[in-house]
Order: structure tokens, then sequence, then C-alpha cells
């Protein structure tokens, strides 16, 4: 499902590239959208689920069914109580909010009110997509993942529909994205709930004072916001600074992105996803080994992913974006720079998949502090890495300064994940099952055997540019499938078996 809904994503952003190209207005949509994501990420993936989810397990496993109702009752009076009053503010506030997360559109008038505008039918989002979380983690610690990971792919259907069809309708053409997000909220919360209702856990919210399980949840949501915000004052900051570079910054840093996140949504957070109920049930019942043995499990399914995933997004960069988005608006420049951010990008991905493992380590034991300070530490990484890569370049007129900001990123992820591996260890939670050497040994021959391929035979982005789609479809579909046969086929001669890799 997961996979499905980063296929559409794909579509989508093609759209949004042939459609709107890298431009002023395209910055602003990304701004209008990237702050409710914020949002989104500290309420309902980050924060909130990181909370939710131990304690929902917790209560399934050791108390009634009455209790557990109880607790879902509470939890939505109160998230849904805030969300809708943070909803009501944040529209009101949204000329504010533009000044403080982009400040660099103060100087154009035209795209600081389109996007002071677009934030304000885009920032009540926040309310259904954090609810729609809430069910979706009511359901995923019953096993019932599909649903949970469908929803996304209303979003994107309804921003393919906005772009396609109603974009032509607005004086604005991009307007009608900001009303696109709008409508997917309603839609994917609205889609679970009779999923909900068939397992007998629909919320009937009611709001009490100091709840017990509402009280816990919250004390552990304190420090994983902290924790969630780190990451996203991060994305933020990158914001802030290419709002300052020149126009199409934005949207090149955010088309690059949306390539690494196609991996690290279909596998990173899928398996993330999966793992935390199991951890936390793990955990629960003291099955120290067991958890041991899920944490180490996962791990090696990240080295087997990530780092081919990642080697083949740094070979095939250009080709890649020349591909899906070289066309209409998106023209040869908008690829050369996106592609440059791209490769940037791809250096962090086994980081930005291994965090996605090791946190729950931490959550599924309600140890919500430990990933904080290390969050925050990567944080100042990444705001001094930034200006450290990015002023020079502005300095010495280095074309494309944007590549610092995703540079930055992906050192700061090795470092936060490296410092999560490490608390692991020395806390004795985690300890490396037998086989790591061998797996290690066969992986590098595996990666280098795909990148020998791709060194000698990718073609340069002018040659890809000189080709019409029906022509860079095939090839690049050729070089991944060849690719992937490499790889698997190194594996296979190495002796690798996916029995290998049983839990």
């Amino acid at each position: 499902m997961t996979f499905m809904s980063r296929i559409l994503g794909l579509a989508r952003d093609i759209i949004f590239a042939t459609l709107f190209g890298a431009s002023g207005g395209t910055d602003a949509f990304f701004v209008a959208f990237k702050i409710p994501n914020f949002m989104r990420r500290l309420f309902a993936e980050g924060a909130f689920s990181q909370a939710f989810v131990p304690v929902f397990s917790e209560y399934r496993e050791t108390r009634s069914r009455e209790a557990l109702k109880d607790l879902i009752n509470h939890v939505a009076g109160s998230l849904g109580g805030l969300l809708l009053i943070i909803s009501i503010i944040g529209s009101l506030a949204s000329p504010l909010l533009v000044m403080l997360f982009a400040p660099g559109f103060w100087d154009e008038a035209n795209r600081y009110a389109l996007t002071s505008e677009m934030l304000r039918i885009t920032f009540p989002y926040i309310f259904f997509i954090a609810l729609t979380a809430f069910a979706g983690g009511i359901l995923n610690s019953y096993n019932q993942f599909s649903v949970p990971a469908f929803t996304p792919v209303l979003l994107n259907l309804c921003l393919i529909g906005a772009a396609v069809w109603a974009s032509p309708l607005f004086e604005q053409p991009v307007m009608a994205l900001a009303w696109g997000v709008a409508l997917a909220g309603i839609t994917q919360l609205v889609f679970q709930f009779p999923f909900l209702l068939k397992l007998g856990l629909m919320p009937r919210p009611k709001y009490q004072r100091n709840h017990e399980g509402v009280s816990k949840i919250i004390k552990l949501m304190i420090p994983a916001i902290i924790g969630s915000s780190v990451a996203q004052i991060n994305l933020l900051f990158d914001t802030i600074i290419a709002s300052f570079l020149v126009a199409g910054s934005v949207s090149w840093l955010y088309y690059s992105d949306r390539l690494v996140e196609f991996p690290l949504g279909v596998f990173g957070i899928a398996l993330a996803t999966v793992i935390l109920p199991s951890l936390s049930k793990q955990h629960a019942r003291q099955s120290a080994e067991q958890f041991n043995q899920t944490l180490d499990w996962a791990l090696k399914l990240v080295l087997l992913i990530a780092l081919p995933a990642a080697l083949g997004l740094l070979l095939l960069a250009a080709p890649l974006l020349a591909t899906l988005f070289n066309y209409g608006e998106f023209d040869l420049r908008d690829a050369q720079m996106a592609s440059m951010s791209l490769m940037a990008y791809a250096l962090g991905l086994p980081a930005f998949v291994a965090i996605k493992i090791l946190a729950p380590g931490y959550y599924a034991r309600q140890d919500t502090k430990t990933p904080v300070k290390i969050a925050i530490k990567a944080m100042i990484a990444n705001m001094f890495l930034n200006v450290l890569f990015v002023v020079p370049m502005v300095v010495w007129s280095i074309d494309g300064p944007h590549t610092g900001l995703a540079l930055a990123t992906s050192a700061s992820a090795y470092l936060n994940a490296g410092l999560l591996y490490r608390g692991l260890r020395q806390q004795g939670i985690y300890s490396p099952l037998p086989g790591w050497g061998k797996l290690n040994l066969q992986m590098l021959i595996a990666n280098l055997t795909m990148t020998g391929f791709l060194l000698y035979f990718s073609p340069s982005l002018e040659i890809w540019n000189q080709w019409q789609l029906m022509e860079r479809i095939p090839y690049l579909l050729g070089f991944v499938v060849i690719s992937i046969a490499l790889f698997s086929l190194s594996l296979f001669i190495s002796g690798f078996r996916p029995r290998h890799l049983r839990h």
C-alpha cells in the first residue's frame, strides 16, 4: 500500500513539474504545505504516534477492553480539541507564519501574499491528518497495516485532481493545490471510520482532566514533540535559507527530496510502522531476546535495501529527474539543479532509514528523552553545516548553493543514526546477532558490481535531454532492472539466500 502511495506521489510530482515547473508559485505552495506538514509530523506521525502506540499496546496487553475504549475516547477528545484550536490560530496567523518560516518571500509582495492565502487554506489539514494518524495507530496495533498505509493514496489523488481539473478554474492556477490539500485531509480521516467501527473502537470524544492514560501519553509526548520538532526545524531552517536563494531553490529541493522519500517511505517508514507495535508488545511482555531479534532483523533489511537504493539514486540522479520531471515548465536547468541536491540527499538515505528503525527501539520502551537529546545534537550540527556549506557557495558564486542544504541534512542524519545506535548498544538493549560480517562482505560485492555497471554505461544528462519520453522510459527501466538483477545475482553467487533474513 505504501508502494502504491509512493507511485502516485511520483505521478503527482510529475504533474506538478509539468504544469507549474519550478517557479515562485510552486515555491509558495511548497512552503504553504510544508508548514502544516511540520505540525503534522509533530502531532501525527511524530510525537503522538511514538507516545500513543506503546501506551495503547500496554493497555491492550494488561487492561480490560472497557479501559482500552475509555483511553481511545479521552485521547480523541483531548487531541481533537487541542488541534482544533491550533488550526484556527494557524489559519488566522498565516501571514505571520509565512514571515517566520519563509522570510525571503517578504521582499516579493506577490509571492508573499500568495503563500499567505494558500496557508490559510492548508493549515486546517493538521486537524484532520493528526486524527487520521490516531485512527491509524489503533489499526496498526491490531496488525491492520494496509488501511493506514493506503490513506496517503487519497492525498495524492486529491492533489492530482486539483492540478489537472481544478487549476484552470483559478486566476492563480497553483491555488487549486491548496484546496486539494484541504479536501484530502477530510477524505483520509473519513476513509478509516468503517474499519474502526468494525473493530468496535470508533472513538466517542470525551474530555477529563488528569485521565491516567492521557496523562501518560502527554508525559511521553512532551520530549517526543521536542525530538520530532528538531527534525522539522532542520527542514524549516533549510526552507528559510532557500527562500533567500535564487527562485526555484525551494522547488529543486522539493523534487529531489521526493525521490529520496520514495525508498524511505516504501521501506523505511513502512518497516518502522510494522516494528513499533511488535517492539512495544515485546517490551510489555519483558521479552528482551525477541526485542533484540526484531531490531537485528530490521537493521539487516536496512542494509540490504537502503545501500543499493542510495547508490542507484546517486548514480541515476540526472536520468531519473530528466525522465520524470523534465517536461513543460520544468526545463533542463531545473533538472540539473535538482539532480545536484538529489545526489546529496542520496548520500544520506542509509542514515535516514536507519533512524526510522533505531528510534522505535527507544519509543517502544517508553523512552522518549534519549532520542530527543540525540536529535538536538544533530540539529545543532545541521545548522552549523548549513552555514558552512552554503555561505561559501553564495559568496564565491558557485552554482547550486541549495545543494549545501541537502548535504548538511545527510551529514547530520549520520550523526543522529550513529548516536542512536551507540545508545542502544551501551544500554544493552541491542546486541548484533551472528551473520553480520558475512552479510557485509556479500553486500560490498553486490554493490560494487551494480555501481561498476552504472558508472560505465549510464549516459550524461545532455544525452537524456535529447531523447523523447518514449525513449527515456525504456532506457531508465532497463538500467534499473539490470542493476537489480546484477545486485541480486551477486548476492546469490556470494551465498546469500532470502531465508537468511527470516525472523
